[in-house]
């Protein structure tokens, strides 16, 4: 078994919805690969991929191999791009790690998770029923709840506004740090580190 970690960034395939909130997980990983001086390459696994490794680790030896992938096909049905990623780079689910939008937290808030329910996200149902577990990682990128009586399907289909986008890099950046410090330093560190402070 080999000892990368495969970690995915959700959201829908194309320019138009770049912006989305519903994207905010491949934003993530544009600024890890960023980050990482790498680029995204078609997979034959109907995903891009870059494959890097995450900073270097204290002695001077480079960081951890990570494989950093954004599904091609849309956001509800993810889990077969990551299930042939997994098995194609023989990564377990424990070493899989998936950054996504949230609306049940604040937005630029985040959370970790190691496994658990999917909360409603139909991106991650689908990866857990393709996986067989939900014993994986999520890193959740909170993008708040939809103002008034506006519809959560059509709130994540929006671009953030302009208020947040004043925030947005800040957020994708700790997210990018979310990420590395689970893969580092574990997950138990990375949410002391990153959960709010009650």
């Amino acid at each position: 078994m080999s000892e990368r970690w495969l970690v995915v960034g959700l959201g829908n395939p194309g320019p138009g919805y770049a912006g989305n909130r519903h994207n905010v997980g491949q934003m993530v990983l544009d600024e890890i690969a960023r980050r990482a001086g790498v680029t995204f390459k078609a997979h034959r696994s109907n995903a891009v991929v870059a494959e890097a490794r995450l900073g270097v680790l204290p002695g001077g030896a480079p960081g951890p191999r990570v494989v950093l992938a954004k599904p091609g096909t849309y956001m509800n049905t993810s889990g077969g791009p990551v299930s042939s990623l997994a098995k194609y780079y023989d990564v377990p689910p424990e070493r899989v790690v998936v950054v996504h939008d949230e609306v049940d937290i604040p937005f630029a808030t985040i959370k970790l998770k190691a496994s658990g329910g999917e909360g409603g996200h139909n991106g991650l149902r689908d990866i857990s029923k393709a996986l067989g577990t939900r014993e994986y990682a999520r890193v959740r990128v909170g993008v708040g709840r939809p103002p008034g009586r506006m519809d959560t399907a059509d709130f994540v289909l929006k671009d953030f506004s302009g208020t947040e986008k004043k925030e947005l890099a800040f957020l994708l950046d700790d997210a990018a740090d979310a990420v590395e410090c689970v893969i580092r330093d574990g997950l138990l560190a990375a949410q002391g580190r990153f959960h709010p402070k009650a």
